[in-house]
């Protein structure tokens, strides 16, 4: 799928339109993806994850609509940096997992359901990405953040966390719809998360392999350098932090 233009809203769904931010890198993708929630035309709209506070686009996104909300699904820059600044340009508010994002109202519980501009949204905690980090679902549909993308695979922080946010996932419906913060949509989220849990798991195995070359007490840097040998250097980096999740959770079952 090429990638849409800037500065265009595309629809995606009869309730949701993406806004692509002009911001690409090889964290983001082609950029941060703000989703736009209508239940009809004329209806205000939930806007999730504005991104940076990058003034164009946060205009651009203010002019789609009448905003009634604003949701976010982790604390990230590329995600929430432009919340506040979002917020009062349209009057709105913002919730988030983590209180400390959240402008004139309450944050978000696991499971509740959330009401606004004519949808209502069921919020799935699914940590791992980060502690904070949240899907949302909508009507067949699943706004999954940074815990899974468009494509490719996200870093992480807490690799117990994120299985059991992967399983979570893979016991929604089949050809539940994936809309992720970066990447293209995904056709069937239960099986790209499926795929996801392989793919870890796979990791795992690969480092505990790795271990028994370098010995229990190798550092990330001396994994990634084994395990991620066939990866592009440039992501070497965030590939340490989603290393040292795993050895994190490798030496936890060691002691547990």
């Amino acid at each position: 799928m090429t990638a849409p233009a800037y500065g265009v809203l595309r629809q995606v769904s009869e309730t949701a339109s993406v806004l692509l931010e002009n911001n690409p890198s090889s964290m983001t993708l082609e950029g941060t993806n703000s989703w736009v929630l209508r239940a009809t035309p004329s209806s205000p709209a939930v806007v999730v994850d504005p991104g940076y506070r990058d003034l164009g686009h946060l205009e651009l996104l203010a002019g789609v609509a009448p905003v009634e909300l604003i949701l976010l699904t982790h604390h990230h820059p590329d995600h929430a940096e432009g919340a506040p600044w979002f917020a009062e340009r349209v009057g709105a508010p913002v919730r988030a997992f983590d209180p400390a994002l959240c402008v004139g109202a309450s944050s978000f519980v696991d499971g509740e359901a959330i009401e606004a501009g004519g949808l209502s949204l069921r919020v799935l905690h699914t940590p791992g990405h980060t502690g904070d980090s949240v899907c949302l679902v909508l009507d067949g549909q699943v706004l999954t953040g940074d815990t899974i993308l468009g494509r490719g695979t996200t870093v992480l922080h807490d690799l117990g966390d994120y299985l059991r946010s992967l399983r979570r996932l893979i016991e929604l419906p089949a050809g539940t719809v994936g809309l992720p913060g970066h990447g293209p949509e995904l056709p069937d989220l239960p099986a790209t998360a499926r795929e996801y849990l392989s793919h870890r798991e796979q990791r795992l195995d690969q480092v505990r392999s790795a271990l028994k070359t370098l010995g229990a007490d190798a550092t990330p840097r001396q994994v990634v350098e084994v395990v991620y040998a066939d990866v592009d250097r440039a992501l070497w980096a965030p590939a340490e932090w989603s290393v040292q999740a795993q050895l994190d959770y490798l030496r936890s079952e060691e002691n547990g």
